[in-house]
């Protein structure tokens, strides 16, 4: 006949796992958890690792970033080798378009002249420098050495048909502010969506249109003034460069 279970055994209350997850045949437990406002996910990355230290572990235990965190720690070192390539290979490009050397640098210029203005516009609107700021970043520095193409193309030609180099510059600057402005205006008017767009996606795409709207804003008037005062100045010191000697060096 039927007999009651607890008459051939004791029944103890435990807690234990509902369910058993597993990685390469070894045991699992996920912790998600997302970022608060005004903190960066690289820095919560490291508070977790330093938590992770003060557990003290036994070895048998092993931890492990995923998610976001992996992609973020495994693109970085990616997108600075992309950076550095990038700006080599536009060296070389613009060094064989001019068939100069110092010509390029002008242009490089507009990188650390915007990059500032674009780490001031994350920390103003409280955005934080992530994967895919790094990609406005990216953008925002196009857009700057196209820019800064326009002003030092025009200049030299000015400058191959006679025209002194003060007055190149100023003609060249006048003649191209037009453009440039064109231009500003149009990527802030197409990238203003983003910002005030909602939505699934809307921080990713707010962070690349934080960086690009902000970096070409505040750094366009001082890209027309610095980009021309290098040219000028790299043009004054283009015969000292090419005979570097004193007087009378290499005559005999």
């Amino acid at each position: 006949g039927l007999v009651r279970v607890d008459n051939l055994i004791d029944i103890d209350p435990a807690i234990t796992a509902s369910r058993i997850d597993r990685l390469d045949r070894q045991r699992q437990v996920s912790l998600r958890a997302a970022v608060a406002p005004g903190y960066a996910l690289a820095d919560r990355i490291d508070v977790l690792r330093a938590a992770v230290e003060q557990m003290n572990l036994p070895p048998a235990y092993n931890t492990y970033i995923s998610g976001g965190g992996r992609e973020l720690e495994r693109t970085f070192t990616e997108f600075l080798w992309a950076f550095a390539l990038s700006l080599v290979f536009v060296y070389l490009t613009l060094a064989a378009q001019y068939e100069k050397l110092l010509d390029p640098l002008v242009v490089l210029l507009a990188v650390p002249l915007t990059a500032p203005f674009a780490l001031l516009t994350l920390w103003l609107t409280g955005q934080t420098l992530n994967l895919y700021s790094a990609l406005g970043l990216l953008v925002l520095f196009g857009v700057a050495m196209k820019q800064a193409v326009v002003q030092v193309e025009h200049t030299s030609q000015l400058r191959a048909e006679g025209m002194p180099i003060v007055e190149a510059v100023l003609t060249a600057n006048r003649n191209r502010f037009r453009p440039i402005l064109m231009t500003t205006l149009t990527l802030v008017a197409g990238m203003a969506p983003l910002v005030l767009g909602a939505g699934p996606g809307a921080e990713e795409r707010r962070a690349v249109a934080v960086v690009v709207i902000g970096g070409l804003t505040l750094s366009l008037l001082l890209t027309l003034i610095i980009i021309p005062v290098a040219y000028a100045t790299l043009d004054a010191l283009r015969p000292r460069l090419a005979n570097p000697g004193p007087p009378g060096w290499g005559r005999h």
